[in-house]
């Protein structure tokens, strides 16, 4: 029952003055069982983005969460830990992180999302493998995180509603990016499905929704703050997303590229990154004393077969067929690969992420709707980072797709893309910085 007027509540947050926790709980409960209209709902996020929410207001807001469905626990005697990133282009890092830190000890509840827009999303690059299940109760859930000490999920309908449906509207009203929002909405996903240490991948750049540091660095401060507060030890990452993460981008090449992982055949760059999250994951749970003890165990890890074999438990687990591992065709196969060529010579002294996100929506390995269906199987393999030099006609990759058309205009997207200088360009480090 609401207790109080919305439009009164939307006025105060609209001239700046900052809510209490019973009246965020009566708003969100509201909204909930439909006494607040979406219109009224929409006002009050728009007042949100524009007049913030202070630490109580957030404080609150992601308790409300929390408490609006069920919370999963597991025994005391676990190091519960999970990882979130805030999206990025060729992003397959969890792919990793997650049978790796599973195979040295760690629980890993790991509840991840889909792409939309420009971001690819977990869950559909697990989907590439033929079988592979992502949505369970959260009885299931949690009897496969014991059982194997992992499991990757969709969230559960059970699980912080009232943030998926307040979610939903944010992503139609233009008010994602309020660091307020963004921390209530992280968080509770992670506090309610039992994690108690965790580390963020934020990241910045030309494919990141955050492109300003010192935005980020604000978001930073207020995750680590607020988990404190729930007993959950929050460390953040800012990394680099000015070139696309690794060589894939599109769902089942990337698993690809995660399993070669496992394999012991790293990229550079999605090597530094994954090692330096589960290492910061090692420690915070005491499993190392330092993050170089903890790079060695991850590296042994991998090198003894333990990591792969962990994800091939997963699979096994959650439906899918283990065949992937050892034969590739089952996660993508297409009927075109369209080279694509550099258009001159020059430095690589720019590459729009983002671009190139949307250009793979064309060829279905994206989508702008959460409705919209993927092509599992396309996408791109994209050599050059920022600071690479490129000969004219060199390749610069090639697009996996099903419709040559369709991958022709890709081609030419991803082509523009790419910023060419005369001048040498600096290589930017992946990772900027860790608090």
């Amino acid at each position: 029952m609401i207790n109080y007027n919305p439009v009164e509540l939307i006025l105060a947050k609209r001239n700046g003055t900052a809510l209490n926790e019973d009246q965020i709980r009566n708003l969100v409960e509201g909204f909930l069982s439909g006494e607040v209209p979406d219109y009224q709902m929409s006002a009050l996020l728009m007042a949100i983005y524009f007049q913030g929410l202070n630490k109580e207001e957030i404080f609150a807001l992601t308790k409300t969460y929390i408490e609006s469905g069920k919370t999963i626990t597991f025994p005391a005697e676990l190091k519960v830990a999970d990882k979130h990133s805030t999206g990025g282009v060729g992003d397959k890092i969890s792919l990793m992180l997650a049978p790796i830190a599973a195979s040295l000890g760690l629980t890993i509840p790991m509840i991840s999302g889909r792409g939309l827009g420009h971001t690819g999303g977990t869950l559909d690059k697990l989907e590439s493998i033929p079988g592979f299940r992502t949505q369970f109760s959260i009885e299931e859930f949690r009897k496969l995180v014991l059982e194997h000490n992992c499991a990757l999920a969709g969230q559960s309908k059970d699980l912080v509603p009232a943030d998926q449906k307040i979610y939903a509207l944010r992503d139609v009203t233009a008010t994602v990016e309020s660091p307020g929002l963004i921390t209530a909405s992280i968080l509770s996903k992670k506090i309610a499905e039992g994690t108690k240490h965790l580390i963020i991948d934020l990241k910045i750049g030309s494919g990141a929704f955050m492109p300003d540091r010192e935005k980020a660095k604000e978001l930073a401060e207020l995750l680590i703050s607020t988990g404190e507060r729930f007993g959950l030890k929050v460390k953040v990452a800012f990394t680099n997303m000015n070139s696309p993460l690794g060589l894939a981008v599109g769902n089942g090449l990337e698993m690809i590229e995660a399993i070669e992982y496992l394999k012991g055949n790293p990229l550079k760059d999605t090597k530094i990154l994954t090692s330096e999250l589960t290492a910061q994951l090692l420690v915070s749970t005491n499993l190392a004393e330092t993050a170089e003890q903890a790079i060695a165990m991850i590296e042994e890890a991998v090198k003894n077969g333990k990591a792969l074999k962990k994800l091939e438990e997963i699979i096994v687990a959650q439906g899918g067929n283990p065949k992937v591992i050892d034969d590739y065709g089952l996660l993508s196969t297409t009927k075109y690969k369209l080279p694509i060529l550099s258009p001159a010579s020059g430095y690589v002294s720019h590459i729009d992420c983002r671009a190139i996100g949307y250009a793979l929506i064309h060829i279905n390995a994206g989508r702008m709707k959460v409705t919209d269906s993927i092509d599992h199987s396309s996408g791109a393999l994209l050599i050059p980072k920022i600071g690479d030099f490129l000969e004219k006609d060199e390749p610069i990759g090639e697009v996996h797709c099903n419709d040559q058309i369709k991958g022709e205009e890709v081609v030419k997207l991803i082509q523009k893309a790419y910023t060419l200088s005369s001048e040498p360009i600096t290589e930017e480090p992946i990772i900027f910085d860790i608090v």
